[in-house]
């Protein structure tokens, strides 16, 4: 009759003192309250408990958690912005109360002051500058939201500027002006190129024209030179003879070898004029007009150099 009584009762104390214990895995904690009143902190390892009259309120781990914030906020140029804020936090382990009993829900409050914060920031800077300055943005966060979170219990390792998203019609405007200023470069640099282009052909063709010019005056102060030689040697081979009459019979010789250079092409398409015999002395007489022309001219400049 006895056993019969106390039998439940030992198999219900029994279990109620194999339930009494429990667990704690590494990088965690348990917080234990005895009749609603905050007792201790469970560490990592195998614990027991009161039965019925304590009980695990909460399991905190000690690990680094991530919440992505996405605050819509204007900048200073008046263009509306999408800045997504990683922030990455953890319990801390000397303020497992704070964390437990301060807050009712932390994410809720670190979105909170991302908002409030990130809507300092960037409304003070441009669309460029925003871009330019997402670190010194993150690094404000992180100064800024580090002192009420820690009282909280909460320790901010890193805030990260992950994205920053303006309009759409925002970022084809954008991609226009780049694309502007691109090809205006691409033009400065083909125009620069064709200019030297042209500037070196320039030169080249005045250096070819200032050949071209030596090579003639060279061949013709040679023509000039073998004939003065020829000449020279007529007359003093036929002495009595006049210059001029020896120059009218070398022009001659050289006008029918012409002739016969010409007729003895097939495909030749020059045309010597004057083409007759008789005009020949004229042309001798321009000749030697010309040259005594230039003979005179060279005496004048000679004397005025001496």
């Amino acid at each position: 009759m006895n056993l019969d009584f106390f039998g439940p009762i030992l198999v219900l104390l029994f279990l109620a003192l194999i339930g009494s214990f429990f667990v704690v895995r590494q990088q965690s904690c348990a917080v234990i309250e005895r009749l609603g009143k905050f007792k201790r902190v469970a560490s990592p390892g195998l614990h027991w408990k009161l039965p019925i009259i304590d009980d695990i309120v909460a399991r905190l781990s000690f690990r680094i958690n991530q919440l992505g914030v996405s605050v819509e906020t204007k900048t200073l140029d008046n263009v509306f912005v999408n800045v997504v804020v990683a922030v990455q936090y953890k319990v801390l382990p000397e303020k497992v109360f704070e964390a437990c009993y301060a807050l009712q829900n932390p994410e809720h409050q670190i979105k909170a002051f991302v908002f409030d914060l990130v809507r300092a920031q960037v409304p003070k800077l441009t669309l460029d500058d925003v871009f330019s300055k997402k670190d010194d943005i993150a690094d404000a966060v992180k100064v800024e939201l580090s002192k009420p979170m820690s009282e909280f219990g909460y320790g901010i390792i890193e805030t990260l500027v992950t994205d920053i998203n303006p309009d759409q019609n925002v970022k084809a405007a954008m991609n226009e002006i780049n694309t502007a200023q691109r090809l205006r470069v691409a033009a400065t640099e083909k125009g620069e190129a064709e200019k030297i282009l042209k500037v070196k052909q320039a030169e080249a063709e005045a250096e070819a024209s200032m050949l071209h010019g030596k090579g003639i005056a060279g061949q013709r102060q040679a023509i000039i030179e073998g004939l003065g030689q020829s000449v020279e040697e007529f007359v003093k081979q036929l002495p009595g003879t006049q210059a001029s009459h020896v120059m009218d019979m070398v022009l001659l010789i050289q006008y029918i070898d012409t002739l016969k250079e010409i007729g003895s092409s097939s495909k030749s398409n020059v045309i010597f004029v004057p083409h007759s015999p008789g005009n020949v002395a004229d042309l001798a007489s321009q000749i030697r007009e010309s040259i005594f022309a230039a003979q005179k001219i060279n005496n004048e400049d000679n004397q005025k150099e001496n």
